[in-house]
């Protein structure tokens, strides 16, 4: 399975503002980046625990 190339994304493009609208594609955009950005920071957060308790343990 491969990346789809340019005219995929033209026609996946299309679909999606044909069934959301042109208005709600930024507020869908935003939704997704803020859920991304959520997402990267509890992961890091889940990390920096993994690595304090990971010392804690050395001592």
């Amino acid at each position: 399975m491969s990346f789809p190339g340019g005219p995929e994304l033209i026609i996946i493009l299309i679909v999606i503002i044909l069934l959301f609208g042109a208005k709600r594609i930024p507020d869908l955009a935003r939704g997704l980046g803020k859920g991304i950005r959520e997402f990267k920071d509890a992961s890091k957060g889940v990390k920096e625990e993994l690595k304090e308790g990971d010392n804690k343990e050395k001592k």
